[in-house]
């Protein structure tokens, strides 16, 4: 059993090296290989989950053998092992239901570059989860960022690049503020470890001149990785970046990237912070208020746009909103309901990336709501899968969706704010009726009739390449949405190992 403890670290590793060689690989090589690399890595995550529910603890591997200050280390417990499990899954799924796009999207040259990059990206992702060193965090911050840069503009077409510039910019901002706040945590606790650094922000909070620092430090932090993420008013990138990406790159960045910068910032705020500290600060009450006007703005901007892929980016943005409304809620159902969020959304929305093209191929290759009429009659598979899809976004009760929404009424409940409770409800009420409005009208003109003499193609079905990983997503969604209570009480016992 000493073995799986080195498997955080493997995969790691092996997923850089794996990004080395397939630079040196043919596409169709490099493709297989990727799916193959990616299978193995969700049966080592399944067995880093399954020792630590087993053991109920969690356990840390010290890089080198050195002690703290010195050393680096990787940490694993049930929330980072579900994660991992979870992201690996994703990934896997839509490398293989965006397949087609890439070969179709990308020149023939470049393919194993982007496999390439999937890997790398993989590797920054699986650092984001283990690593229990904030300034780690950063490096594999910088290396996120520059593969997700390059799965976007290796499609080469004029919008993708531009997105790609836009979405650079945007993101070494946020690097930069995150940085800052580490050089300033540095600076008065003499740390990067989280564990000790936690000690010592303990320590330093009992001296009323320290609060100022502190929060200035952990405000910074948190600007830097809600630039990256997405949070309202900083998510404008998203259309282009998500909407004219190749499928899978859009799937993977909507999906993945924003929630891995997400989850190390929850991970900051319980084992870095700490949650009681972190309660006292006004950071919560600002992410909170951000968080419900991102709720509100995305859904608003995706009423007003023609273009499918474009509502479901803004609709991502709305859906981040949820997940900093959680966490500004606070608290341990607070929590629980943004880190529930992220494992629905990110099940749901890579269905939606992934169908929308292929609604589209069946409609003159185009993603404008006019001539997708009678899609999903023309493509009865895609239709199903994004029909799935905007009924757990809109919150239709047995889908994840819905149980997302449960448990974020039932922290506002928890809270004891009445403004809280107030200010949620009003926001889950309102964001759902305006999910309902766009995704029903979307869901109603893919099933109409198209218009007499509209010259068009039937599908009568898709390849097991395409329907298998729409179909595991599928059952993602529904055991969140039946079994959500397994889902929650393993979160549950994730974060209590967190602190």
């Amino acid at each position: 059993m000493d073995f799986i403890t080195n498997i955080p670290l493997f995969t790691i590793v092996l997923s850089l090296f794996s990004g080395a060689l397939c630079f040196l690989l043919s596409g169709k090589t490099a493709r297989k290989y990727t799916l193959i690399y990616e299978g193995i890595l969700t049966l080592a995550c399944a067995a880093v989950l399954w020792y630590t529910v087993r053991t109920g603890s969690a356990f840390t591997y010290v890089m080198g053998e050195f002690p703290a200050p010195w050393g680096n280390e990787i940490r694993a417990g049930i929330l980072e092992a579900g994660t991992a499990l979870f992201f690996i899954v994703i990934m896997l799924c839509s490398v293989s239901g965006g397949y087609r796009f890439i070969e179709t999207d990308l020149d023939e040259s470049k393919t194993n570059l982007y496999y390439a990059l999937l890997n790398l990206m993989t590797a920054a992702l699986m650092a984001l989860v283990w690593t229990n060193d904030i300034f780690t965090g950063y490096v594999f911050l910088e290396i996120l960022t520059l593969t997700s840069v390059g799965v976007l503009i290796v499609r080469e077409i004029g919008r993708t690049t531009l997105a790609a510039m836009r979405y650079l910019i945007l993101n070494l901002v946020g690097s930069g503020l995150y940085l800052l706040g580490v050089v300033l945590l540095y600076d008065v606790t003499g740390h990067l470890l989280m564990v000790p650094m936690k000690e010592t922000i303990a320590q330093l909070w009992e001296l009323p001149g320290y609060h100022p620092i502190l929060i200035l430090a952990t405000g910074i932090l948190t600007i830097g990785l809600a630039i990256k993420s997405g949070l309202f008013p900083f998510h404008f990138w998203m259309p282009d970046t998500y909407g004219y990406a190749t499928p899978a790159s859009g799937s993977v960045l909507s999906s993945l990237v924003s929630k891995a910068y997400i989850f190390l910032l929850i991970k900051i705020y319980y084992r870095v912070i700490g949650t009681q500290i972190f309660a006292q600060m006004p950071i919560g009450r600002i992410l909170l208020v951000l968080g419900i006007c991102g709720m509100v703005a995305g859904s608003l901007q995706a009423m007003r746009t023609n273009n499918a892929n474009r509502m479901i980016a803004y609709s991502s943005a709305a859906q981040i909103g949820y997940i900093y409304m959680g966490i500004g809620v606070g608290g341990g159902p607070g929590f629980l309901a943004a880190l529930f969020h992220i494992y629905a959304h990110s099940a749901t929305k890579s269905m939606l990336f992934l169908t929308t093209p292929r609604l589209a191929e069946v409609s003159g290759g185009s993603l404008k709501f006019r001539e997708l009429q009678g899609s999903g009659l023309r493509d009865r598979d895609a239709g199903l899968f994004f029909m799935i899809g905007a009924f757990s976004m809109i919150g239709i009760p047995v889908f994840a969706g819905f149980s997302s929404k449960i448990l974020f009424g039932l922290a506002a409940v928890d809270s004891g704010s009445s403004i809280k409770l107030i200010a949620v409800m009003l926001a889950l009420a309102v964001s759902s009726l305006l999910n309902a409005i766009y995704f029903i009208r979307t869901v109603i003109r893919i099933y109409s009739a198209p218009e007499e003499g509209k010259k068009t193609k039937v599908r009568a079905h898709h390849r097991p390449g395409y329907n298998i990983p729409m179909l595991v997503l599928t059952a993602i969604n529904l055991f969140l949405g039946l079994f959500s209570w397994m889902a929650a009480e393993l979160v549950q016992r994730g974060l209590m190992m967190f602190g």
